[in-house]
């Protein structure tokens, strides 16, 4: 299962779209943000997601970590990663 990459320019629907489908195939997902438009953008595609799911009947949590990242150049920053899995 791959990460999913939220950028500030991500479409929130796509993104909920993709938790909602990642969720449902391997019951989990994890979401990855770098920078606080990003973060917004993906806090909205997982409150979407979590409507697609509730209305299939799956309850999901969210849980916030923050990991180290490595960029292009070997530089590392703080990104914001989202686990979401069934309740």
């Amino acid at each position: 299962m791959d990460i999913i990459r939220v950028k500030a320019n991500s479409r929130t629907s796509a993104v909920a779209g993709a938790i909602a489908g990642v969720v449902r195939e391997h019951q989990r997902a994890e979401v990855q943000a770098i920078g606080a438009s990003a973060v917004n953008q993906a806090v909205k595609a997982i409150v979407l997601a979590t409507g697609y799911l509730a209305g299939d009947g799956i309850h999901v949590v969210c849980v916030p970590e923050f990991v180290d990242v490595e960029i292009e150049d070997g530089k590392v920053r703080t990104a914001i990663r989202f686990v979401i899995e069934p309740r």
